[in-house]
């Protein structure tokens, strides 16, 4: 299994963000770099995870939702998605996909489901493999609404891999009533230390790239966004009464729509 332990990944960089401990030096070295640039580097991780708790457990308890296909995990970090789901409806069934080794190693010790949770090795630039795998097959019933999640993983998508392509035929193979959660970092409020950090990641060997709202809405395109729309993360539905983030320093937008 080879981890390219001497080259930065997006998920281990993320989970050094978040405070875990699952990286290498390379992944701390490009994360630290990125803090340079931009200071509040580990706000938008933690957003998103929040954001995907509550996207989750919204189409859970107020859509019906229980099953859930989860591409561009990450490192588990609890609560999963499988928990947010189960707490609703204990049946609820997730697939993760992830195509970094590592994950896989982490995931097959910390995903504490039974049959109802799977995870798949598989590139999300290859959506016809994921969705033709048996993982998905045999734990997701594709004949009934689907959660899509695919929380903080498009920007690590280039525009010569049209990733709005990926996302139209992932969303096509899924029937009426199954939603998209979608997140995705922005540089609307501070171009220029989203643009040091993207340069950072670049000379890594990792592509990153931030987009407008315009561009992030368009992924949206056919399907019903949900009240409140397309939003800066803290607030989409929040659950809190604390002061949120400034939006300058989560930078990233999310939304929910919905499949007619």
């Amino acid at each position: 299994m080879d981890l390219h332990t001497d080259r930065p990944h997006p998920a281990r960089v993320y989970n050094y963000l978040l405070g875990g401990d699952v990286y290498f030096d390379a992944d701390r070295i490009a994360a630290e770099q990125g803090m340079k640039s931009n200071p509040y580097s580990r706000v938008p991780p933690r957003e998103n995870r929040a954001f995907l708790r509550r996207a989750v457990h919204y189409l859970a308890a107020e859509r019906g939702i229980d099953q859930f296909l989860d591409i561009g995990t990450g490192i588990p970090s609890a609560p999963n998605v499988h928990h947010v789901a189960q707490s609703v409806h204990p049946g609820a069934r997730v697939v993760y996909v992830d195509h970094d080794p590592i994950v896989l190693a982490h995931a097959q010790g910390l995903l504490d489901g039974t049959g109802e949770t799977r995870f798949l090795k598989a590139d999300l630039l290859d959506p016809g493999a994921i969705l033709a795998s048996p993982e998905v097959r045999e734990t997701l019933d594709l004949d009934r609404p689907v959660g899509l999640l695919l929380v903080a993983v498009l920007h690590f998508v280039g525009d010569d891999h049209d990733p709005y392509a990926l996302v139209k035929e992932l969303v096509a193979a899924l029937p009426p009533g199954s939603y998209l959660v979608l997140s995705h970092l922005t540089g609307d409020f501070v171009p220029e230390a989203w643009a040091a950090v993207t340069e950072i990641y670049r000379k890594q060997g990792v592509t990153m790239r931030v987009r407008t709202k315009t561009e992030v809405a368009r992924f949206f395109t056919g399907l019903d966004l949900v009240d409140p729309g397309l939003q800066v993360l803290p607030h989409w539905r929040p659950d809190t009464d604390e002061p949120a983030e400034p939006d300058g320093a989560v930078s990233v937008y999310g939304g929910v729509a919905r499949k007619a």
